[in-house]
């Protein structure tokens, strides 16, 4: 019996016909069969690619992960590997910047509770290996001579670079700065006038990492050269817009060492980035690094950079204060911006203590979401101010907002939460922790099934899987006044010893004055106990 084959007419006009209805219903379940059966047996690949990309955005205009975005953006890349393959080299480029574009689209990873990346990251990625361009982009253009040992003749250099965010470097500035034998000097990409024009443009940085001869790629050697011969050392941080710019270029003899923190590794920067000029790939946990190990490639070819996991340079010795009277039953979430903080986990945790006892409340702290931000985020934003709305008129959430004086705002609060959906490290949980406030740990559901996750990282008693467990693991350490300050004053002490800047230091002293060295291991602070 002869297979009946529709002509790509009529299965376009089907696709068409599914596009259409998933950019108008919640779950368009026969929709996304249609577009599954018809958009893949188009047999023109710009059709193809072009068809299942409207699709993919129309669900991403709705806020939703569409159900064939790996689909999607893998019929880009065949249009972007035929253009490499006919040595269009610039098609090439602009089509692998749409392809991930779509494919590290913010409403997928960013703004959800869920991502591709965490419950799938090798098969989600499959096609950027798979990718003749791709392979172009992260083959090793490497240097014509390694990086050179720290000087013994005169104070080290040392560079740090960022792009717009310095959030995580001013203790390691100040540390450097008043290092006798250090000279440091900061470079904002996204602002320094020479290179703020340059350190953009997707679709640019793929064409000159492929080999694209240009005045673009003139101008960022003329940009950068300054300060890569200036520094012995340049610590990027955030592996983003400046670590693919500055690795455009052959950085000397210059040793590069950069930082990743978190959201990087759901974004398209680290795919940028030329790890053979980069000396050492430095991590703030274990699970972020098994994750980016995951979905890089390159990170396990030869000639990958040195990696190592060192933690947040925080003060934490600061925020051991007195705590106000009320504190014993005030919650504290530090961090409500944005959605993988999931701050609706908090509400419910307050909800179950509140039917044992109404002496609980829960302070927020810091800047609200932005509902503007994607419709992802306006649709978590419009659920989570339901629930809160009758809460707050109830005086059981106090909305705190921003403020520049973290110590003396966690005075108020006897137990920090951490309700995120995923996490590097929780800078804000620590803090709290350190002031005396009983840290209660979701297990970050991004990373809750692998090796290495929030059970890792934190001793095991501060860890809970549902918001019924971070209820009875408050109501037990809050039986009474004395079980819930001796509780405290344990895990302050933890976190001091563990995660201050005075553990801490020396690591990255380590780190930054020898090249690729091995540090010393983390400290453990997980007891058989627990």
């Amino acid at each position: 019996m002869q297979t009946l084959r529709l002509s790509d007419e009529r299965l376009v006009g089907l696709a068409r016909w599914a596009t259409d209805r998933m950019a108008r219903v919640k779950n368009p379940a026969l929709a996304e069969r249609v577009l599954g059966a018809a958009g893949h047996r188009i047999q023109d690949p710009r059709v193809r690619a072009d068809v299942l990309a409207e699709a993919a955005e129309a669900r991403l205009g709705l806020g939703y992960l569409p159900r064939h975005l790996a689909q999607a953006y893998a019929a880009e890349l065949v249009c972007a590997d035929e253009h490499h393959r006919a040595g269009r080299r610039k098609a090439a480029a602009a089509s692998a910047a749409k392809a991930l574009i779509l494919a590290f689209h913010r409403v997928a990873h960013i703004d959800a509770l869920t991502s591709p990346l965490a419950t799938e990251p090798a098969r989600f990625t499959a096609p950027l290996r798979r990718s003749r361009v791709l392979r172009a982009l992260r083959a090793p253009r490497g240097r014509v001579a390694p990086s050179a040992a720290p000087p013994t003749d005169r104070p080290m250099r040392l560079l740090f670079a960022h792009s717009a965010n310095d959030n995580f470097l001013p203790v390691i500035l100040d540390h450097y700065r008043k290092h006798p034998e250090v000279e440091v000097r900061v470079l904002n990409t996204a602002t320094d006038p020479a290179t703020a024009p340059l350190a953009k443009g997707l679709g640019r940085m793929i064409a000159c990492g492929i080999g694209i001869r240009s005045a673009y790629a003139e101008q960022t050697e003329e940009a950068l050269r300054p300060h890569l011969d200036w520094a012995d050392v340049v610590f990027v941080d955030w592996c983003t817009a400046a670590a693919a710019f500055l690795t455009l270029v052959d950085p000397g003899t210059t040793r590069i060492v950069v930082r990743l923190h978190s959201f990087e590794a759901f974004s398209y920067w680290p795919h940028l980035v030329d790890f053979s000029r980069v000396d050492d790939l430095v991590f703030v946990s274990e699970h972020l690094r098994d994750l980016a190990v995951a979905t890089l490639p390159r990170l396990r070819e030869p000639g990958a950079p040195a990696v190592h996991v060192v933690d947040n340079a925080v003060d934490l010795a600061r925020f051991p204060l007195p705590k106000k009277p009320d504190a014993r039953f005030t919650l504290g979430l530090v961090g409500v911006g944005q959605v993988a903080k999931d701050p609706r986990w908090a509400l419910e945790v307050l909800r179950i203590l509140r039917e044992q006892d109404d002496r609980y409340r829960l302070r927020l702290i810091g800047g609200p979401m932005d509902p503007a931000v994607s419709p992802a985020v306006g649709r978590y934003h419009r659920a989570f101010a339901a629930e809160v709305a009758p809460l707050v008129a109830a005086d059981a959430v106090h909305l705190s907002g921003h403020t520049d004086d973290m110590p003396t705002e966690l005075t108020e609060v006897g137990v920090v939460l951490s309700t995120s959906v995923r996490e590097s490290w929780h800078q804000g949980l620590l803090e709290g922790a350190a002031s005396g406030a009983v840290p209660v740990v979701r297990d970050w559901p991004f990373f809750a099934d692998k090796a290495h996750g929030a059970r890792s990282l934190f001793p095991g008693a501060w860890v809970v899987s549902t918001p019924a467990e971070a209820a009875e693991r408050i109501l037990g350490v809050n039986e009474s006044e004395d079980a819930w300050l001796r509780a405290g004053h344990e895990a302050s002490e933890q976190a001091v010893s563990a995660w201050d800047w005075g553990t801490v230091g020396p690591r990255l002293d380590a780190l930054l004055t020898a090249p690729s060295v091995d540090i010393p291991a983390q400290r453990t602070v997980r007891t058989s106990a627990e």
